[in-house]
Order: C-alpha cells, then structure tokens, then sequence
C-alpha cells in the first residue's frame, strides 16, 4: 500500500478537511462515551501544531435527514473542552452552504470547525457528486481519520477525494492499518484469533479467511451455538442459525484439515429466560435442556480458551463471549480480557461490542490495540478493500 500519512503534508495556512468518526453514544444530547473523540485528538493536534485550518466532519447515528437527536454540537463542546480551545460548530442542516464557505475561508491558522452531521445529507449515503462536491469546496487538503466507516463508499469517506487535490490517512487510520494489516497478514507466532457476538453469517467470510491464517481459532458467543448444533447436541433455547449448521460443519472440516485447533464450548451458561436476573446454571455442552437457553460460556470453557492463548504472541479478538451487558453473563468475557491482558503478546480488540465489553471491564488500556471499527475492522479482516482506504491511497 502506497503511504499518504500527515506526516508528509504541508498543511500551514491551508485548509484541512478531516474526516473523524465521532459516532458517539448520547443520551439525551449528552456523550456518555468519547472513546473515538479522544482517538482522533493526536491527528487534530498534529494538524493544529503544523498550521492547518481544520474542518471537522462525522456521521452521527443513523439519520435519514435532518434530526435534532443526532446534531454534532456535543461534539463540537466536547473538542473544545479536550484541546482547551474554542471549536466552532457550523450547525447548517445543509451542512455545506455559503455561510459555512464564508466562515471557513475567513479561518485562521490552528482553528478548527465541526461541521454538521454528514447524515443530514440524503446524498452522503449514496455517495452522489453534488455533496462530495460541497464538501471539496472547503478543503485544499483531505485527511481521512475515520477507520469505523472506511468500509463504507459514502461522500466524506470516498466521493470528496476526487476533488481535493490532496489527499491522506490520518494517526488512527494509520494505527489501525498497521495492526489490523500485521495481524492478518505477517501475525507473530503462535497466532490465536478469538471469535464471539450474535451470528455466524455475520462472520462467515471472517472464519474461512482466519483458518488460513491462525494457529488456533477460539468460538464463543451465541454464535456458539450453531457450532454446537453442528456437533450434533440439544441446544435448548439457544440462539440457532439453522441455515449456518451446513456452514459450521464445513468450517470444522476445514479446521481439521488446516492443522488449526477449533475450539468451542465444552459447558455453557443457561437461563430460563433472557433477563439480567434470569435463573441460571452451567451446564455440560451437550447438556442443554428444552426451555434453556445459553447466554455465556461456562466455567470450564473459561479454562480451555484463556488456557490456549496463554502462549500466544499475536492475539485478535472481535465479539463477546455472552451478554456481557448482564453481570451473570459477562464472566466469560471478563474471564478472556483478564487473560489477554496478563499475556506477553499483541494484542488486538476488533471494535464493536467487544471493545465496548474490554473497555467496560476495565482491561482497555491492557491491550495493545483496540479498534474504533467494528464492521470495518471485520471486512479488513475478511481480506476485503476498504473503499475509504482505497480512495485516499489511490486519490
């Protein structure tokens, strides 16, 4: 891959349009997590030391237009309160218009603007030239920091390259690239990749291309599940993907003839119902009664899988072991992140849900990295190109 970093741009005096994902949780109007706020903030502060006039643009949520719920102004209060300088926030719902062109060409070296969310625009989903265009209109230079939506071909992350003369990958992207694309493709050995969270079909390209790649591959999650079904046990309630059983078997062949050591659940944590407070017991993994259902791995399990990564040196890990999000339920996922934090190895927490549950827990700073990108880091993963990656390196 071709390296377009800020490290080699000239950025004093000109107009810097940076591309964050500052999708950030909110609860009415406030920010109850700024994790990707803080990720951005070395690639902010880079192009502010060097000069730059940046304009600052992010999705939030998933609008179809204009939505009060989803306006970029707790970002834009929470940027100024961590660079300890005033960050205008530019709240047109058109996004782009004349008086944002105006403020903007009237900038001055080390300020910065937070343009409204990107989302407003019905064209940025469809990546339609007029909005790249807009968007073009207030840069001389394009920095794409935003690696949680490099997957998607939208205006901010694609369109807006081909009309920028000057285009690169910000820190974060940088940082990403570099783990993520190390990981899968040069993995300090023995190389263990640790797979949880809802679905099989989610993660069946992501399975198939790890067995090429990993020395063991650990199963957990209510994906498990379906694995387990495959075996050919009772799974009770449990969460099932009856169209996936074909798949699973397939995968476990595949691991077998790969050399690479599958392992799943040998007991499991069963309710009577889905609720935080459910009746629960650990059960062996055949042992799953009609009318249970597995919310998170068992005792037993928790040995095998923190046991097979204790001699790891590269460790990739995307989706939880149960419904962290219940006390009852989170203590597989407490028990690996645990682990993971006291090996002598790399490790890397794919984004989304497992990232939410290491950061909960309190191992986040434990880890070597953890990615701002769930679905992302997941299609990097599957060997996929990432369009917004792409489009910067090819711009």
């Amino acid at each position: 891959m071709k390296k377009k970093t800020i490290n080699n741009l000239q950025v004093k005096g000109k107009r810097v349009l940076v591309r964050c994902d500052f999708n950030v949780p909110l609860i009415n109007g406030e920010i109850t997590d700024d994790t990707r706020i803080v990720a951005a903030l070395p690639t902010i502060k880079k192009l502010i030391a060097d000069g730059g006039r940046l304009v600052l643009c992010s999705h939030l949520g998933k609008p179809k237009g204009p939505d009060p719920k989803a306006t970029m102004e707790p970002v834009a209060l929470r940027l100024s309160t961590h660079l300890g300088q005033n960050v205008a926030f530019l709240g047109y719902d058109e996004v782009v218009n004349d008086k944002v062109r105006e403020t903007v060409s009237n900038m001055k070296d080390g300020e910065v603007v937070v343009l409204q969310n990107t989302r407003f625009r019905k064209e940025e989903g469809k990546n339609e030239e007029s909005f790249s265009k807009d968007l073009a209109s207030l840069a001389d230079i394009y920095v794409n920091d935003a690696f949680g939506s490099a997957h998607r071909a939208h205006c901010s992350t694609v369109g807006v390259t081909e009309f920028v003369a000057e285009s690169a990958v910000g820190f974060l992207m940088e940082k990403e690239l570099k783990f993520l694309g190390g990981a899968v493709e040069d993995p300090v050995r023995p190389f263990v990749a640790i797979l949880g969270g809802l679905k099989v079909s989610d993660k069946i390209k992501v399975i198939d291309k790890l067995l090429e790649k990993v020395d063991k591959l650990i199963i957990g999650g209510a994906m498990a599940y379906t694995f387990m079904k495959a075996q050919g046990h009772n799974i009770g309630e449990s969460f099932l993907e009856e169209e996936s059983i074909g798949y699973a078997k397939e995968m476990m062949q595949k691991a077998k003839d790969k050399g690479v050591k599958l392992l799943l659940p040998i007991d499991t944590t069963v309710a009577k119902e889905f609720s935080a407070d459910a009746e629960h017991k650990v059960v062996a993994a055949n042992g799953i009664e009609d009318g249970w259902q597995g919310l998170d791995i068992g005792v037993k399990t928790r040995e095998l899988f923190c046991d097979a990564i204790k001699d790891a040196k590269t460790v990739i890990w995307n989706g939880p072991m149960g419904v962290f999000e219940f006390q009852n339920f989170a203590k597989g996922t407490l028990a690996l992140a645990k682990a993971m934090a006291d090996i002598d190895a790399t490790t890397i927490i794919g984004g989304g849900d497992s990232a939410a549950a290491v950061n909960q827990l309190g191992y986040g700073d434990k880890m070597t990295h953890i990615s701002t990108g769930g679905g992302a880091s997941l299609e990097f993963l599957e060997g996929k190109a990432l369009p917004g990656v792409e489009a910067v390196q090819n711009a």
